[in-house]
């Protein structure tokens, strides 16, 4: 079809077998979306644990705060 000049075209009409192929690669993109998203989960959970682990170590090996003494307040 030919578009007339200043109209609008109308609507490609997809065929049955466009449709269950699309459908198709949306299925494999969302499941490619999904294990990424895994990925990237198990990664970042990993480092905050890495990094907690480090925390803890460095504050036990520290020696313990000392409480500052309250200033006497002027009259």
């Amino acid at each position: 079809m030919t578009k007339a000049p200043g109209g609008i075209e109308p609507p490609n009409q997809i065929t049955r077998a466009e449709r269950e192929a699309r459908k198709a690669f949306r299925q494999v993109d969302a499941a490619t979306a999904m294990s990424e998203y895994e990925i990237a989960q198990r990664a970042f959970a990993k480092n905050r644990e890495r990094l907690k682990a480090e925390r803890l170590a460095r504050e036990a090996a520290a020696p313990p705060p000392t409480k500052a003494k309250p200033k006497a307040k002027k009259k």
